[in-house]
């Protein structure tokens, strides 16, 4: 459950004028950040993975690719050494590792709808209900603050950050400070996507826990 923890605490019209930063409206923030996640029914790419502790000190750092389809389907892999695969079919969240020959699957909760793949992947009607939003623009590039309304969420705070309305970047952070920055290379929105990406039938032999 490591990598799962680290990825769940560790997964947008609004304009301003050119080159200068303007704060928007909550309600503003939230009609641009539906907008944008809105607009990619599928996406696939490439990511790097950092966890900072609290004084910034490098934790980790993995490199992976994703798949998305809305709504609420994703496949998170982490290449090897650190070899992980995390995969959602909007009803059960099934995490691989192969060095271990384990397989942990756990049903879509409350607190796993509010996680970071989903929140690209999910249906973004329920973003105003379940989190507090704030955004900046300066020139092509926007930050989305989320803050869940859930004291029992999984982070404290969720940063989602595009580049001419693609999203290149995410930061989470805790609540002991520890931050993960996830970076989004290579990406692909609204190409085909397999259906059976996100579907997982674990190799022989290995050790399933359902929670």
């Amino acid at each position: 459950m490591k990598i799962l923890r680290a990825f769940f605490f560790t997964a947008i019209t609004l304009f301003a004028f050119h080159n200068v930063a303007m704060a928007a409206t909550e309600q503003q923030s939230i009609n641009e950040l539906s907008k944008l996640l809105d607009q990619a029914k599928s996406m696939t790419g490439n990511f790097t993975q950092v966890t900072l502790d609290a004084t910034g000190t490098r934790l980790q750092e993995t490199n992976g690719e994703l798949v998305l389809k809305r709504p609420g389907l994703f496949r998170w892999h982490t290449s090897a050494p650190q070899e992980q695969l995390l995969i959602s079919d909007n009803q059960k969240i099934w995490l691989y590792d192969p060095d271990l020959m384990q397989l942990t699957i756990q049903k879509m909760d409350q607190r796993m709808s509010h996680t970071p793949a989903l929140l690209l992947s999910g249906n973004v009607s329920e973003i105003q209900k379940n989190f507090k939003i704030s955004s900046k623009t300066t020139g092509k590039l926007q930050s989305f603050v989320l803050v869940p309304k859930d004291k029992e969420s999984l982070f404290n705070s969720l940063t989602l950050t595009f580049n001419d309305k693609t999203v290149n970047g995410m930061q989470l952070v805790d609540n002991v400070g520890q931050r993960t920055n996830i970076t989004f290379k290579n990406i692909k929105m609204n190409v085909p996507v397999d259906s059976k990406l996100f579907k997982f039938d674990p190799p022989e032999g290995t050790d399933v826990i359902e929670e």
